[in-house]
């Protein structure tokens, strides 16, 4: 089973908290990328999965912006 993002935990968060995971997930990537140049990955599946969570959260906020869905605060 994957250990990535659902689309179920994005839609819970505000729009600050995706801002937020976003950097956290692109400074993951970072790193992962960094760890494979030197040969220290150990896990090297772990890239794909950051790169799908990042493309997960920026079709949510997309999404969002087109008002396909709406953010948690933005509910009545």
């Amino acid at each position: 089973m994957a250990k990535g993002i659902t689309t179920n935990e994005l839609d819970q968060l505000t729009d600050a908290e995706l801002a937020e995971r976003l950097a956290e997930a692109k400074e993951e990537l970072f790193n992962l990328r960094f760890s494979a140049v030197t040969h220290r990955l150990e896990d090297s599946g772990r890239l794909q999965q950051v790169r799908r969570d990042i493309a997960r959260i920026y079709t949510v906020a997309r999404e969002r912006e087109l008002n396909i869905r709406t953010a948690p605060t933005a509910k009545k």
